[in-house]
């Protein structure tokens, strides 16, 4: 008899949610046990450990944060998924801060769940499993298909090129890969062709022997033999010069380096990922970049989203950064006010999650209390010097429409429900402690869609 695959546990006050959970994650070798509710789950927990735990977020009596918290006050390591059909703001950044591994909303696809189960157990299995490392996150339908691509590519040795954005997680993506790798025993090593002179970086990657050059007094392994039996990262492959990319090129046909100055070649067992911000086709046409050298690298692409293209993973983001640097910091910073939740939403965010991550920790650093009131973003924001409120019924000195003012309020309340509840008028309504006849005659007042 095979062994299951893992253990899951299914928390849900809906008896059709628990059933169909049980059947498709049985149907895919999974141990699964359900619960109805929070004390039941905890039980379940103690009498029998667990790999994974898949929990509704609303629930009578004990609610689904509270069993969240309890949880991970009993086993930090615990990887938990949240799963709701009230998905707000504030559920998304107090699930993740708390150290949900995913936060999905109902109704969700097969495919969907499935990817997330998988990511989450392969992130326990591949990391501490005391504290698991988060790789990337979102939940978006462009992320989960890196996130599929990933878990194809890792087992083989192929050559990787990532594209995308500059602070999109292109390292993120390649360390993921490499983790999951058979070469997981071996070193990641990563290292920005941008950030190099053509003589140093040559150095810095095939090495140099003594006398090489001015300063070279000693003879040094390059980051090749360094990354032996490993991964080696090239980020920013377009800033390479012609006379290292044909190096690279020789490299990756014969799995050989010549240190600089070197009359003997070094054999290397090496995996490469390679990553660029920029539209290769373009530095090829330019004269800039080897169109033999791109097809070499090109064997795996991987593109990764920019962060305006899925501005429905920001809350949880917002929460992970939000739990990440008030643990760093030793600060109860607990929760983003909804003024600056719009200015996070309403942002482009042209530096993508990395200017996300660095708003965050700003945010936090500067927060006097347990909630960030305001957000400043943007090049040349000013640096929040307190997280004092502003009132929020301050007239400006031009004076303001009441009724427009308070139209667009209620509209923004209005949606931002639907948006929560996929549309659900019923849901909605329950959202906003309205009866279903209210919401639906302002609804269709305030001419109100859901944004999706």
């Amino acid at each position: 008899m095979t062994e299951p695959k893992a253990k899951i546990l299914v928390v849900d006050d809906e008896a059709s949610m628990r059933e169909f959970l049980e059947i498709l994650l049985a149907s895919r070798g999974y141990a699964v046990r359900t619960a109805p509710d929070g004390p039941s789950a905890l039980a379940a927990i103690a009498e029998e450990p667990v790999d994974l735990v898949i929990q509704d977020l609303r629930m009578p009596g004990m609610d689904g944060l509270d069993l969240l918290r309890r949880i991970k006050g009993r086993e930090a390591g615990l990887p938990v998924v949240i799963i709701t059909a009230f998905s707000t703001w504030d559920n998304a950044v107090e699930a993740m801060r708390l150290g949900a591994y995913d936060y999905i909303k109902k109704p969700f696809d097969t495919s969907n769940i499935e990817s997330v189960v998988g990511r989450a157990l392969d992130a326990r299995h591949v990391s501490d499993p005391a504290e698991p490392r988060r790789d990337l996150v979102g939940n978006d339908r462009s992320m989960r298909e890196v996130y599929a691509l990933i878990k194809k590519v890792a087992p083989t040795d192929s050559t990787v090129l990532i594209t995308g954005e500059s602070g999109t997680g292109k390292e993120l993506v390649a360390r993921a890969i490499h983790e999951r790798s058979p070469r997981v025993r071996g070193r990641f090593v990563s290292i920005n062709c941008s950030a190099f002179t053509e003589t140093l970086l040559e150095s810095e990657l095939f090495g140099h022997v003594r006398g090489a050059f001015t300063g070279a007094v000693d003879d040094r392994k390059g980051l090749f033999a360094v990354a032996h039996q490993g991964t080696l990262f090239l980020d920013e492959i377009a800033d390479m010069s012609p006379a290292t990319q044909v190096r690279i090129l020789r490299v990756l046909e014969e799995r050989r380096v010549l240190p600089v100055g070197g009359t003997e070649e070094v054999r290397v067992d090496v995996r490469i990922i390679a990553a660029t911000n920029r539209a290769m086709e373009d530095e090829i046409q330019k004269g800039r970049f080897r169109e033999d050298l791109y097809y070499r690298l090109n064997v795996i692409p991987v593109t990764l989203p920019p962060l305006r293209e899925r501005k429905g993973d920001i809350p949880l983001l917002a929460g992970h950064f939000l739990a990440k640097y008030a643990r760093q910091m030793g600060k109860d910073v607990r929760s983003i006010a909804a003024l600056a939740q719009r200015t996070l939403l309403a942002y482009d965010w042209p530096g993508n999650v990395r200017e996300l991550e660095n708003i965050i920790q700003r945010h936090v650093a500067l927060c006097d209390g347990p909630e960030i009131a305001q957000i400043h973003v943007g090049r040349g924001a000013p640096c929040p010097a307190s997280n004092a409120r502003t009132d929020p019924f301050e007239i400006p000195e031009s004076g303001l429409d009441l009724d427009r003012t308070l139209e667009t309020i209620e509209r923004g309340y209005l949606a931002r429900a639907l948006d929560a509840t996929e549309g659900n008028m019923t849901n909605a309504a329950r959202l906003l402690g309205m009866s279903y006849r209210s919401i639906r005659y302002k609804v269709k007042k305030l001419r109100v869609r859901a944004s999706g």
